[in-house]
């Protein structure tokens, strides 16, 4: 008896086909391989290193800078971010902690910008060595079917004793395309041209322009410094370390390098518009700081306004700021000045309802504090509180608040200037027993309850807030700019295509092939066309409205 034959056997399945079809699971696929710790940074640097990465973190980068420019920053005006603090409450706080009055030198700013350099640094050599490459090799060949591209025409060869002959026609087509700025390569039967390389370079520049911007702003920080100093009317700044409000110095900054100059505030003109209507009433026109600098070798005199800096050894001065500064004389029982000199108050709003302190710690019997706002254009709201109108010093008024007791000063703890710890005070009282509170204009005299002396509002001067800066790698930062729009434009408005001229049989092929956005390929082969046309007719039939003039094709 035969046996069956092995086609006539049914079908068997095997242990181990089974276990292999059981493991890819119901969707049919294969379990992830472990690519273990290694295999996983490999893959993690290929993500960060790709252009798409780099975009991202610049894009965050960006983002992250908004709070910079929305809230106060504290190496700017480090009075602002007390305020801002101290009217928030615990919303202040938190956003203290986490830095965001510090945006620029915080943690979580400089890891974004040190991973967009690295991410730049990963994609830029590869790119960069790609590129070169790609440079010095010749067009690539014609393929073999030429109407397979987005661009294409034919033209035919004229026939007659003066015709071009393919040869010539090749030639006149080589020459062409170089006069057109393509790279060209003359091979058997076709020219191959090819342009837009700068495309590809003008995006490396942009990138390493990018990338040397970051790295300035990185040693400007490093190596430079920024301090603010508030100078009233009449006072004098000398450059030096303790003169400063407050002062941020870089990492490697050395304090002996600080050049020795002195600035005096002769006069504050200020300016506000009092004719305009609607939201233009009010606004600012005019902040003229006139400023006497004095160093070891002269003595000028020269005008600071907003957005216009002065330079003066090596250092940008900014006017950043301005209000007015009460002068305030404190006395005691005895008639003895126990303080006197100018308060800043700081501006809360568009008419400058100001708001500052004032600290007597010689007091005596014991430590005095003020607390107070100055309206420069006193008026009323309907409920009848005192309100400024206007910023200009028209009607003057300061309403201050006296406490008494420990001001804290001796606590070793830093206290801010413009606000009074009054948790451990009691405020002073009046015969009425209401607290008691000093309404007066320019010149007038308070006397305080139980034999606490007097308060004179002797006059009101004006103040400018200057920033001083100093970035010692600043010069580099316009090249590198100017470069970096200079790739940007590249990128945007420079094409890459590669063209084609191939003399097949008794008609000329013509095609065109973008790389990336082109919409002009097509209009760049109808261009060569039409020369080519013109070349490859007799003279006398060279018009091309003529009868014989070339067929075209489409694409």
């Amino acid at each position: 008896m035969e046996k069956p034959s092995q086609a006539s056997q049914p079908p068997t399945t095997s242990k181990a086909t089974k276990g292999a079809k059981g493991a890819k699971g119901a969707k049919g696929r294969a379990p992830a391989a472990d690519i273990g710790f290694v295999g996983m940074l490999r893959w993690a640097w290929r993500q960060l290193t790709t252009m798409r990465a780099a975009l991202i973190l610049l894009l965050v980068l960006a983002l992250a800078a908004i709070p910079g420019s929305l809230l106060p920053q504290r190496n700017q005006d480090p009075g602002a971010v007390s305020t801002f603090i101290e009217e928030n409450g615990s919303w202040g706080e938190f956003l203290d902690t986490v830095q965001l009055f510090d945006v620029y030198t915080s943690v979580w700013f400089s890891a974004v910008y040190i991973l967009l350099m690295v991410s730049l640094v990963g994609c830029i050599i590869p790119r960069t060595k790609h590129h070169f490459q790609a440079m010095r090799q010749a067009p690539p060949k014609a393929p073999r079917r030429l109407t397979r591209m987005s661009a294409y025409r034919t033209t035919p060869l004229a026939t007659g004793a003066q015709q071009r002959t393919a040869e010539e026609l090749l030639e006149t087509a080589h020459e062409q395309l170089k006069k057109s700025g393509y790279r060209t390569v003359r091979n058997e039967d076709h020219i191959a041209a090819e342009r837009g390389y700068l495309k590809e370079t003008g995006n490396l520049v942009f990138h390493v322009s990018i990338l040397a911007t970051v790295i300035i702003m990185a040693m400007g920080g490093l190596f430079g410094y920024s301090g603010q100093r508030v100078l009233v009317e009449g006072d004098t700044f000398s450059h030096s370390l303790v003169s400063y409000d407050s002062f941020e110095p870089g990492t490697f900054f050395d304090a002996n390098s600080l050049p020795e100059f002195r600035l005096t505030l002769d006069d504050l003109e200020t300016r506000f518009d009092d004719e305009a209507t609607g939201a233009q009433f009010g606004q600012p026109r005019q902040f003229d700081a006139d400023v006497t600098l004095n160093t070891p070798e002269e003595e000028t005199s020269f005008v600071l306004r907003p957005n216009e800096p002065v330079r003066v050894e090596g250092s940008n001065i900014y006017l950043i700021g301005n209000g007015y500064a009460p002068v305030i004389t404190a006395r005691n029982a005895n008639g003895d000045v126990t303080y006197s000199g100018p308060v800043v108050f700081l501006p809360q709003d568009g008419v400058y309802t100001s708001t500052g302190v004032v600290k007597v710690p010689d007091a005596s019997p014991d430590q005095l504090g003020f607390g107070g706002v100055l309206l420069p254009t006193t008026g009323r709201n309907d409920s009848g509180e005192l309100i400024s109108t206007f910023a200009e010093l028209r009607n003057p008024l300061l309403v201050m608040d006296a406490y008494r007791g420990d001001l804290g000063l001796d606590s070793g703890a830093p206290q801010s200037v413009y606000q009074l710890e009054s948790d451990s005070m009691e405020q002073l009282v009046g015969d009425d027993g209401q607290p008691f509170q000093m309404v007066m204009q320019p010149g007038d005299t308070a006397e305080l309850p139980d034999g606490h002396g007097s308060v004179t509002f002797e006059e009101i001067r004006k103040y400018a807030a200057l920033d001083v800066h100093h970035d010692p790698v600043q010069v580099w930062m316009l090249p590198f700019m100017a470069l970096l729009f200079g790739g940007l434009s590249l990128t945007l408005f420079v094409a890459r295509r590669r063209v084609w001229v191939r003399v097949s049989g008794d008609q000329v092929e013509i095609a065109g092939l973008a790389r990336g956005e082109d919409p002009r390929v097509d209009e760049a082969v109808e261009e060569l066309t039409q020369v080519l046309s013109l070349e490859s007719l007799e003279p006398e039939s060279a018009d091309p409205d003529a009868d014989s003039a070339p067929n075209r094709s489409g694409k």
